[in-house]
């Protein structure tokens, strides 16, 4: 039988699928004892059963009827009760956090019946009109859809009129007359009256929650998050208590620890005399946490206490909301809190220390796209600019671009490749693709609570909020700073994140300290510490080798610098660039063999010296050397360029360069109609004679070179794009015939394993075969991704992919992360054939993938012994590859 509704006290955290992870918190706290306002939850059961109809489930009516009674039992108040009425608040609460789901609604039950009750019953009229004023408003844009700005449009103008500048300074009369002027708005857009029936409202706000799952706002965030889109989301319904009646009530929300910078210690915001959602939507600038210790000592040691006991039982940071009604502590909601990259690394790293948590859990509590984020570059600390303004360091980093004051504006630049910055007064759940497009977001209202704050931190984006000094003019599309500076849309600014500085101007960044440490081995206490514990704890857990994908010494240092375990893929036609295009040229117009012959020999040295110095920085680790893959029309001119300079020179009587004449005539020769399926790889190596000789004498001589100097070389050859065993074969004895020839020159032994890329589907379905005359394998998945899916990545990526991903064809682009069906099968299948008909055949991915998280824990479980992938992506693939065996022991 389906479950559809549960009490807080008959549930627990271990039942988040069914009870969402706000409601499955809401039981846990229950369970401990905390002082928790009583409610129940309508279940993701229930939510799934609208989406599949349309309609509320059969008998949900009549459950949450049953639920509700026994809460009025319990409490000795009724919804909709005229002398003292029971109010209730209605929250949203997915499985997993999403900011793009609907709005809380607070106070519902209040009408102009019960609005007078509760009046009486707190002895506070104005705070009973303001509670109505804030039900007829969340309920009228989340519930009826009426545009938020109606409402505030309102407020701001009753507000102006009194001259205040927020909603303290209105007393009974505005309040009064403001909900009579929202009613309105609902009737001129609606067609309808706000409801008068509490339990109307309350129906019609559970169905609001259901049918907010398929927002466009939660749709963006679900496909950014790779949130699967058929969990639904539980409802949470709670008996209201109020912060919102005095001096000696308040709300605030608190983090266990910092959530941006992971130091310990308590903090978070205060709002007294407020209620609800006021800390979170930054209406008010609010009060640091420690201030509540003067304020209400008794509270704030309550808190404490509930604080502590919450972390160890979580064994997390955790982001508490809290009530004080008159003096006394409410607990409103847990959940383990977003943090930054930075605090996600010190808290993991402290945790372990502290025996909270194991080893295995710290790895699998930071991630490698957090690493990534924290190579990112800060402001330089010699900056002479002075600030226009200062707010709150919301989430760390640094970030320059141009002021945007409106997503779709964002969107429409960062499309473009413009670095935007997203100014707002306060976010809403409305600038949520705003947010993901900007480099930074900046408030001039709000704390390091507020909505701004808490979703650029998930994202990893910079962000500084409550920048009072900002008068932000969202409509002028300008903002005014001290001393009335105009900052108009498309002026450029930096954004400092971790001091909370605003600059005018594009300020220079330095690179972070953890690229440093990752360059220079430098380790200095606090973050940098705290990667480098986990960073040792994950190259001892981790069973994946990470080598990195580079063409020069350069690259070469600085991976091993970042702890590459040697070079997974050497593109060798990234060495005939430049000005060796033309000895290139040269090869392709050779006539004869003796013409072709000089080229390749004239090619020869540059060869040894690049394997040379590549063999040099990666001493004592291999270095797998890719022969030349690409068609060789590459390296050519332009053929239209070449027939638009010939035909002019013959239009003006001249004769045409004969070097462009044959340059032609060679593109024309050789033009393919689909070239990266043509004459390429090992096609090429068979159809010029000496080409594969040379490349293969070059590694050979290289090796012998740095024998003689006492080094440690270890050079593999690899041959590109075969898709039968017998050009493998034919290719391998001429590299076998090649360094017999060098060790025989030399008088020393110079042997390299030789093996080819899997990057066509024959060779992984017949890689029993290829496996008789490989040494190792080493899946090139870009083109092993093209040529299974029957496309072109270029092309594929600029016309329909995303087509596909807003169909969800793709839940991410194939060429991102593995395609764990298709590709990822016949990886797998190569990897059991191969490992069958040799079983000391070493099996790497040297494909972009090699880079990508998800794709490293699949080859884990494929059961590859490496991947490869950029050198600035190496710290982050030996992270996730621990994590990847982490995960297995949680």
């Amino acid at each position: 039988m389906n479950v559809y509704v549960s009490d807080f006290a008959d549930g627990s955290r271990e039942l988040a699928d069914l009870l969402g992870g706000k409601g499955a918190n809401l039981a846990e706290m229950t369970r401990l004892g905390l002082p928790v306002p009583p409610g129940f939850t309508v279940t993701t059961e229930a939510c799934r059963a609208f989406l599949r109809t349309g309609a509320a489930p059969e008998g949900l009516d009549a459950e949450i009827g049953r639920h509700l009674t026994g809460l009025e039992v319990a409490l000795g108040r009724r919804l909709g009760q005229t002398d003292d009425p029971l109010l209730l608040s209605v929250r949203s609460g997915a499985r997993f956090s999403m900011p793009g789901m609907m709005d809380t609604i607070l106070d519902i039950g209040l009408t102009d019946d019960t609005v007078a009750g509760l009046a009486k019953s707190t002895g506070r009229e104005r705070f009973a009109w303001d509670s109505y004023r804030r039900l007829v408003q969340m309920y009228g844009s989340t519930v009826l859809g009426v545009p938020a700005d109606a409402f505030e449009g309102v407020l701001h103008r009753v507000k102006t009129e009194r001259a205040v500048t927020d909603d303290l300074g209105l007393d009974v009369r505005d309040l009064t007359a403001i909900v009579t002027e929202f009613k309105a708005v609902i009737r001129q857009a609606t067609g309808s009256e706000f409801p008068q029936d509490p339990h109307e409202q309350l129906r019609r706000a559970v169905l609001a929650v259901f049918q907010s799952w398929n927002g466009e706002r939660a749709k963006v965030y679900r496909r950014r998050e790779r949130i699967p889109e058929d969990l639904g989301t539980a409802v949470n319904i709670q008996a209201m208590v109020y912060g919102n009646l005095g001096p000696d009530s308040g709300t605030g929300v608190a983090f266990t620890r910092d959530p941006a910078t992971g130091r310990a210690g308590v903090y978070g915001d205060y709002l007294s005399d407020a209620q609800g959602e006021d800390v979170v939507a930054g209406i008010r600038n609010a009060l640091p946490l420690q201030e509540l210790e003067a304020l209400d000592p008794t509270s704030y040691g309550r808190l404490r206490a509930h604080m502590a006991l919450l972390e160890r039982h979580y064994r997390d940071l955790c982001d508490v909301e809290f009530t004080i009604e008159r003096g006394r502590l409410w607990i409103l909601q847990t959940r383990v809190g977003k943090r930054t990259p930075e605090a996600a690394f010190r808290i993991a790293a402290d945790l372990a220390e502290e025996g909270l948590i194991t080893q295995a859990e710290a790895l699998g509590r930071v991630s490698g796209p957090q690493l990534d984020q924290l190579l990112f570059p800060r402001f330089a600390t010699d900056a002479d600019d002075r600030p226009i303004a200062h707010g709150i360091a919301a989430s760390p980093g640094a970030a320059v671009g141009a002021v945007v004051f409106d997503s779709a504006e964002a969107v429409r630049r960062a499309a473009t490749g413009e670095a935007v910055v997203l100014v707002r007064s306060e976010t809403n759940p409305d600038d949520l693709a705003g947010m993901i497009a900007a480099r930074a977001v900046l408030t001039s209202r709000g704390g390091k609570t507020s909505h701004a704050a808490v979703v650029a931190r998930g994202m990893g984006k910079v962000c500084v909020c409550g920048a009072e000094e900002l008068d932000v003019d969202t409509e002028n599309r300008r903002f005014t700073g001290p001393g009335g500076l105009v900052v108009a849309e498309g002026d450029v600014v930096s954004v400092d994140g971790t001091s909370g500085a605003v600059h005018l101007g594009a300020i220079p960044l330095r690179p972070s300290e953890v690229m440093t440490y990752f360059e220079t081995g430098e380790r200095t206490p606090g973050l940098v510490d705290a990667v480098a514990r986990l960073m040792e704890q994950a190259d001892g857990t981790r069973r994946l080798g990470v080598l990195a994908n580079a063409d020069t010494a350069e690259d070469a240092a600085r991976a091993r610098r970042f702890g590459a375990q040697g070079i997974g893929l050497c593109r060798t036609e990234h060495m005939f660039l430049g000005e060796r295009r033309g000895l290139v040229e040269a090869m392709i117009l050779a006539r004869t063999d003796d013409e072709r012959r000089s080229a390749l020999d004239a090619l020869l040295p540059l060869q040894r010296a690049d394997f040379t110095a590549l063999l040099a920085a990666m001493d004592g680790l291999p270095v797998t050397i890719r022969l030349l893959d690409p068609p060789l029309h590459e390296f050519l001119a332009d053929g239209r360029e070449l027939a638009v300079r010939i035909a002019s020179a013959r239009a003006a009587g001249q004769r045409p360069d004969p070097h462009d004449v044959r340059l032609l005539e060679a593109v024309d020769r050789m033009h393919e109609e689909n070239p990266m399926l043509g004459l390429r790889g090992v096609r090429l190596g068979l159809a010029v004679p000496g080409l594969f000789a040379m490349q293969t004498r070059a590694i050979a001589e290289a090796t012998a070179a740095r024998l003689a100097a006492g080094g440690d070389p270890r050079a593999e050859i690899m041959v590109p794009l075969i898709g039968a065993v017998e050009e493998l074969r034919l290719i391998r004895d001429e590299i076998e015939h090649v360094l017999a020839d060098v060790s025989e020159t030399c008088g020393m032994p110079i042997t390299c394993p030789i093996g080819t890329m899997i990057e066509l589907p024959r060779a992984a379905l017949t890689a029993d075969r290829v496996a008789e005359a490989a040494d190792f394998f080493s899946f090139g998945t870009n083109d092993l991704t093209q040529t299974t899916w029957g496309l072109s990545r270029d092309d594929a990526e600029a016309s329909f992919f995303p087509l596909y991903l807003d169909r969800g064809i793709f839940a991410v682009s194939p060429f991102t992360s593995i395609d764990r069906e298709g590709v990822g099968r016949l990886i797998r299948l190569a990897v059991d054939d191969g490992r069958a008909a040799r079983a000391d055949l070493r099996i790497g991915v040297c494909g972009e993938h090699g880079g990508d998280p998800a794709s490293i824990h699949f080859f884990d479980t494929v059961g590859v012994d490496y991947v490869s992938c950029s050198p600035f992506r190496v710290p982050a693939a030996r992270l996730e590859a621990a994590r990847a065996v982490a995960r297995q022991r949680l």
